[in-house]
C-alpha cells in the first residue's frame, strides 16, 4: 500500500513514504531534527529511498518559509539525472559492448587521478567547442559570484565542464520494454558546485552562531530572506544548477556523437525531449496557496504530467516516469533506489566476485574500485517504486547494458 506513514516529534509532522521499504532510526531521527526548525512549512516529507545524511536526510523535500537551508540542499548542487531514447534496438547492438563502452568513456573524462591535479582524467585537457560555448553562457554569473565572495575562485570550473565526476555518478545505455536504446546518465555541478555548497554552509553557521546551540543539528543552520548572504546564496545556487544542467547537455551530445561514429552501429535518431532533472536544489514554488523555497535533496519533482527519472543501481532496473502532482509529497518522488549500506560497509561486505555476479550481463566496471557501488549496497527498487505508487506513474522501465563509472 502507497501512502505516507506519519512521524511526529518535531515542530510539523513527517510524511514519509516508507511502506515495505527499509528506513534506519538514525535517518529517521535526522528527518524529526529537520521538521523542529521554525523555518519549515507544513510538514516535511520524506521519500521512500531515504537514508542518513549530512545535516538533512537523502530522500527529503524540506519546504521553507523565508529561509533556506545550505546543507540540507548540499554540495553536490544541482546534481540530477538525464536520459534520451534513441530509435536503435537491441538488435542493433554488436554482441560484444566493450568497445561501445571503450567510446563512451573516451567521449567524457570521468573519475579523478592525482588528485584532481593538473594531469587528472577526469577534467579536460584542452577543452572542446562545446564546453568553450557552455561556459560563455555561464560566465556572467561566475563573475558575479566570485566579485563578491573572491575566495571561490579557484580549482576548476571550465575543464570540469562536461564531465561526469565519481561516486556514484554514471553514464549508461539502457534498453526499455520495446528494447529501445537509451543513453542515461547522472552528474552535478563538479568541483565548483562543492565549494559553493561548502562556502555558503560555513557562511550560514558563521552567520547564526548566536544561534546555533539552539539547532537540533549544527548542519542545519539557515539563511533568513533579508539577510547579509540571503540573495548571494539564492543567486549561486541557481547558478550552479544552470552548470549541473549545462554538464549533462554538454555530456548527453558528446556521448551520442560518440555512438554515432561507432561502426557498428547504424544511422539512428534521437527523441525530440530528452529528461533533464535535479535531485539536489531548491526553487521558489506555490504549495497549500503559499509561497516558500523547496529543497529536494535526493528527491524529484513530480508535479502533474511532469516527467522525471528514477534511476536503479548499477544491476538493476531504473524508471522513466510521469508525476501525479501529489500534494502532500510538495509534488515530488524519490531520485534512486537510496542506500542500504555506506560506502565503507559495502566495501567491507562485498567482494569483486560478488559484484561480478550481481552485474552479470552489464558491460561494466568488475573490480574493486567499485564495489562501493555495487548493487547489493542499495535498496530494492521494486519497493521503492511500490511505496511512492501514489506520486508517480512508469511511462518507461530501463535496465542498463552497459555502465560507465568514474
Amino acid at each position: 500500500m502507497a501512502g505516507p506513514e506519519i512521524l511526529e516529534g518535531g515542530a510539523v509532522p513527517v510524511k514519509a513514504w516508507i511502506r515495505g521499504v527499509e528506513a534506519d532510526d538514525k535517518a529517521l531521527d535526522q528527518l524529526r531534527n529537520v521538521a523542529r526548525l521554525p523555518v519549515v512549512f507544513k510538514h516535511v516529507a520524506a521519500m521512500p529511498d531515504v537514508h542518513f545524511g549530512i545535516g538533512a536526510t537523502v530522500g527529503s523535500v524540506i519546504p521553507t518559509k523565508q529561509a533556506i537551508i545550505p546543507a540540507a540542499v548540499g554540495v553536490d548542487i544541482g546534481c540530477g539525472m538525464m536520459a534520451a531514447r534513441t530509435s536503435l534496438t537491441a538488435s542493433d547492438l554488436p554482441d560484444s559492448l566493450k568497445d561501445i563502452r571503450s567510446d563512451m568513456e573516451r567521449a567524457v573524462p570521468h573519475g579523478r587521478t592525482g588528485r584532481g591535479g593538473r594531469n587528472d582524467r577526469g577534467s579536460w585537457g584542452a577543452t572542446p567547442g562545446s564546453v568553450d560555448s557552455g561556459w560563455a553562457k555561464l560566465k556572467p554569473g561566475y563573475d558575479r559570484i566570485i566579485d563578491r565572495h573572491k575566495k571561490l575562485d579557484r580549482g576548476k570550473h571550465v575543464t570540469q565542464l562536461g564531465t561526469l565526476g565519481g561516486g556514484n555518478h554514471f553514464i549508461e545505455l539502457c534498453l526499455d520494454e520495446e528494447q529501445r536504446v537509451w543513453v542515461m546518465l547522472h552528474s552535478g555541478s563538479r568541483g565548483v558546485g562543492n565549494r559553493i555548497g561548502s562556502h555558503f554552509i560555513a557562511l550560514a553557521k558563521k552567520d547564526m552562531e548566536t544561534h546555533i546551540s539552539n539547532l537540533p543539528d549544527k548542519d542545519l543552520a539557515y539563511f533568513q530572506e533579508g539577510t547579509e548572504h540571503f540573495d548571494d546564496y539564492v543567486f549561486a545556487v541557481g547558478w550552479a544548477q544552470s552548470y549541473a544542467r549545462e554538464n549533462r547537455n554538454i555530456m548527453m551530445a558528446r556521448v551520442l556523437d560518440a555512438l554515432r561514429k561507432h561502426k557498428a552501429l547504424p544511422t539512428f535518431s534521437v527523441d525530440k525531449e530528452a529528461v533533464n532533472c535535479h535531485h539536489n536544489y531548491v526553487q521558489r514554488e506555490t504549495h497549500f496557496g503559499e509561497d516558500v523555497f523547496v529543497t529536494r535533496k535526493g528527491a524529484v519533482s513530480a508535479q502533474e504530467g511532469q516527467l522525471g527519472i528514477i534511476p536503479g543501481s548499477m544491476g538493476a532496473k531504473s524508471f522513466i516516469v510521469r508525476g501525479k502532482g501529489n500534494a502532500e509529497s510538495f509534488h515530488s518522488c524519490s531520485h534512486g533506489a537510496g542506500r542500504v549500506l555506506s560506502r565503507t560497509a559495502a566495501k567491507k561486505k562485498f567482494t569483486v566476485e560478488d559484484h561480478a555476479a550481481a552485474t552479470a550481463g552489464v558491460e561494466c566496471r568488475k573490480d574493486a574500485g567499485v564495489i562501493d557501488e555495487t548493487p547489493q549496497a542499495y535498496k530494492d527498487i521494486d519497493r521503492v517504486m511500490a511505496a511512492q505508487s501514489d506520486l508517480v506513474d512508469v511511462v518507461h522501465t530501463l535496465k542498463q547494458v552497459v555502465c560507465v563509472k568514474g
